[in-house]
C-alpha cells in the first residue's frame, strides 16, 4: 500500500483527502517516508515549495501540489521547487486520483494495459509468461501507447523528442511495425492497431 504524506492546514479538506485516499487503497501519513506527496502551499510552519525542496533533496518523492493559489507564478515557483504537478483548489477527486496513479506509476516504471506490462527500467514488455526486450526507441512508443486509448502520430514523435531520440515519420513506421512483430511473439498479435488519418492504439 503506498504511503501519501498529506501537508494541509485545513482540517476540513486534510479529512477529505484522507478518506479519499483510504477508500481507493492508499495509506495517508502525516510525515515522510511515503511514496507521494501532496502539498499545500501556504502552511502554519514554512510553506509548500521549501518542503518540496527538502523532500527532494532527501529522495525521489513525486509532489503534487494541492492549493488555492492560482497566479501563473505560483505554479511555476511550484515547478521550479521541484514538483511535479500543481492542482487548484477546488480540486477533482478523479482528476486528482488520476495525477497520483500517473506518477506512482513513472516512479515505478511500470504500465499495464489489457494484460501487458512495460518495465522501463529493464525494457521488458510481457504478456502472460511470455517476454520480449525492446530497444529503446519501441520502449517509449509503446509508453506512450499504453497512457493512452488513442495517440497520434504526432504525440508519439513528441514523447520520443522528449526522450531525446527523434525519429521522422518513416522511422516511426518501422519501428510501428517491429512492434507488431513483437507483441505477435508475445501471443498479442492485433493488439496495436491503426487508425486511419488519426494514428494508433492498443
Amino acid at each position: 500500500m503506498e504511503r501519501i504524506f498529506i501537508a494541509e492546514d485545513d482540517e476540513v479538506i486534510l479529512g477529505e483527502l484522507r478518506k479519499l485516499l483510504t477508500t481507493n487503497g492508499y495509506q495517508p501519513v502525516s510525515q515522510p517516508p511515503c511514496e507521494l506527496a501532496l502539498l499545500d502551499v501556504n502552511l502554519a510552519e514554512g510553506n509548500g515549495f521549501s518542503l518540496c525542496r527538502e523532500l527532494k533533496r532527501t529522495g525521489d518523492v513525486p509532489v503534487i501540489f494541492l492549493t488555492a493559489r492560482d497566479g501563473i507564478e505560483d505554479e511555476l515557483h511550484g515547478f521550479s521547487s521541484g514538483g511535479d504537478d500543481y492542482i487548484r483548489k477546488p480540486y477533482n477527486a478523479d482528476v486528482l486520483l488520476a495525477r497520483i496513479e500517473r506518477l506512482l506509476r513513472k516512479k515505478s516504471g511500470i504500465i499495464s494495459v489489457r494484460g501487458l506490462t512495460l518495465d522501463e527500467n529493464s525494457f521488458a514488455l510481457c504478456y502472460g509468461e511470455e517476454r520480449q526486450t525492446l530497444t529503446r526507441t519501441e520502449m517509449r512508443i509503446m509508453y506512450c501507447l499504453m497512457k493512452k486509448t488513442v495517440c497520434t502520430k504526432e504525440e508519439i514523435i513528441a514523447e520520443l523528442w522528449n526522450d531525446s531520440n527523434y525519429i521522422d515519420e518513416n522511422a516511426l513506421f518501422v519501428n510501428i511495425n517491429r512492434l507488431r512483430e513483437k507483441l505477435k511473439e508475445l501471443g498479442a498479435d492485433g493488439f496495436l492497431k491503426t487508425i486511419r488519418g488519426v494514428g494508433y492504439s492498443l
